[in-house]
């Protein structure tokens, strides 16, 4: 059984941002101490905001982004499988992994933004099409991270001795998150593939998902354990009350649900109401929370946070 730590991370999501102010919250946030940094793999700004506005690409950014840490895990959270060829993700990958000294995660998701696909000639096809799909490159990505040449001749994809060289640094290979929620076909192939699985939602939901994910392990012969589960959620860190209830209603429009179910859905408030969040999101089976932070970034609140509580749930 593995045994997951506690872990903690930021997402930054390029839409309306400046390099400049990513760059610098990127180089503070892995001084501070969190676990994970993640930009996110979309070409329009999403959550509610204008799609024609600026959006820096994801993978691009990242690559740039690796050179300004140096211990944080990196990665996208998560990469549109419907944008790239597997292959040429696996290829990325690769090259990402010795770029950031071994520290890449490949984030990987069946793709759902369907005014990028249509914009940019990307076929969107329908959700079981995209979910084989993303079963299938998950096994061209695994096999040219850990074979010399890897084949696959399956309904979405024709692979032929495909050559990923040089290998990535870690190994077997960088951990693979799959994010989603579909307890019939997506959490089946996070039991097949991923090393992470990442969600939102409530504490119940979340456990009630986990059940069923352990479900799909235990019908491979997998021991669930080893996949850490991660949380992708809001912070409002000892933040006045208009802020708190600015972030909260954002929340509760993405979720559609109410500012009441959305605060117990974040990690907000002071340190006793945020640490009593994490324990109840830790028993349900969480163990990485992602705080997905959009610009102007509250960079006291997520120093605040690293100094205040990093200490006590990680001693």
């Amino acid at each position: 059984m593995s045994d997951h730590p506690l872990r903690f991370g930021i997402q930054t999501p390029q839409q309306q941002a400046q390099w400049s102010d990513l760059r610098g919250l990127w180089q503070k946030a892995d001084r501070w101490g969190y676990d994970s940094l993640w930009v996110f793999d979309h070409f329009y700004p999403i959550m509610g905001a204008d799609p024609a506005g600026p959006c820096l690409e994801g993978w691009t950014v990242l690559s740039a982004l690796s050179q300004q840490t140096s211990r944080a895990r990196i990665g996208a959270l998560v990469n549109g499988n419907t944008y790239r060829n597997p292959c040429i993700t696996a290829k990325m990958a690769a090259t990402l992994d010795h770029l950031s000294g071994g520290r890449f995660v490949l984030g990987i998701g069946a793709g759902w933004y369907e005014l990028e696909h249509n914009s940019f000639g990307v076929e969107f096809k329908t959700v079981p099409w995209r979910l084989r799909a993303l079963d299938e490159a998950c096994q061209i990505v695994k096999g040219m991270f850990t074979q010399d040449k890897f084949t696959l001749h399956g309904k979405h994809y024709q692979v032929t001795d495909a050559v990923c060289s040089p290998k990535p640094l870690q190994q077997p290979h960088p951990p693979l998150m799959v994010a989603g929620t579909g307890e019939k076909v997506l959490l089946r192939i996070v039991a097949k593939y991923a090393n992470l699985w990442n969600s939102g939602g409530s504490a119940e939901r979340i456990g009630h998902l986990i059940a069923v994910l352990k479900r799909h392990c235990d019908a491979i012969g997998r021991d669930a354990d080893e996949i850490e589960k991660t949380l992708i959620t809001s912070l409002c860190y000892r933040a006045g009350p208009d802020r708190e209830k600015q972030v909260t209603a954002r929340a509760a429009a993405m979720s559609r649900g109410t500012a009441q179910e959305a605060r117990r859905n974040m990690v907000i408030g002071g340190a006793d109401e945020c640490l009593e969040t994490i324990e109840r999101y830790r028993k349900a089976g969480v163990t990485h929370f992602i705080f997905s932070m959009t610009p102007p970034y509250m960079e006291d609140e997520i120093q605040g946070f690293a100094e205040d509580i990093f200490p006590g749930v990680r001693g």
